[in-house]
């Protein structure tokens, strides 16, 4: 297992098949929540925190995987701090953690979100049956991408969002800025907003 630090609120993990094997772990365990992933994770959490200090009580977790052709197992984890009501509350440690399931994506300029529709494209990754709505805003001179109701069972789900951590970020807090940009963003693409980039901007 190799651990990465890729900024301070960002880490990349990437473990082989072996030490799947070693574990007893099956890939598709991934996919469900059952005890021996929840193990096998805090475990990674463990370890990432006695190696290079990465923390994760009383954060939010945003959690992106997948698995390449040679066998390698791929997770890229980003933590977000959460907001207590009061002091007592805050200084109570946990293990638990929240996986985004509504994210937005912040793009740097509009060239950005052509980039990651030029790189799906070219991915052969299926851009349909990802969320009911992909809905592309324009707030601020920023673009946002903004997913409504995702399918979790979606096939290349864990491929999807690991690439797009390399030309957006998400935002924090995504449930809460997704209803601002709807009361106050400007909607450039209101219908899978990927699909029509694919289609006309690249």
């Amino acid at each position: 297992m190799k651990i990465e630090k890729l900024t301070d609120n960002k880490i990349r993990i990437i473990i082989n098949s072996e030490e799947l094997l070693d574990k007893k772990i099956n890939i598709n365990d991934f996919s469900i929540n059952n005890s021996i992933s929840q193990r096998f994770f805090l475990d990674i959490l463990n370890r990432a925190e006695k190696e290079i200090g990465f923390k994760t009580d009383n954060c939010q977790l945003l959690i992106e995987s997948f698995s390449s052709i040679d066998e390698v197992f791929v997770l890229t984890i980003t933590r977000f701090s959460r907001s207590f009501k009061n002091k007592k509350n805050s200084s109570k440690k946990t293990n638990k953690t929240k996986i985004i399931k509504k994210p937005v994506y912040k793009f740097s300029s509009f060239e950005e979100f052509c980039a990651l529709c030029e790189s799906l494209s070219n991915s052969g990754l299926l851009v349909t049956g990802i969320a009911k709505k992909i809905i592309l805003y324009l707030y601020k001179n920023t673009y946002y991408l903004v997913f409504s109701d995702l399918n979790l069972n979606y096939s290349d789900f864990r491929k999807l969002f690991s690439l797009f951590s390399e030309f957006s970020d998400i935002v924090k807090e995504s449930d809460n800025f997704a209803l601002k940009l709807k009361e106050y963003g400007n909607p450039i693409i209101k219908q899978n907003a990927l699909k029509t980039g694919i289609k006309y901007f690249i």
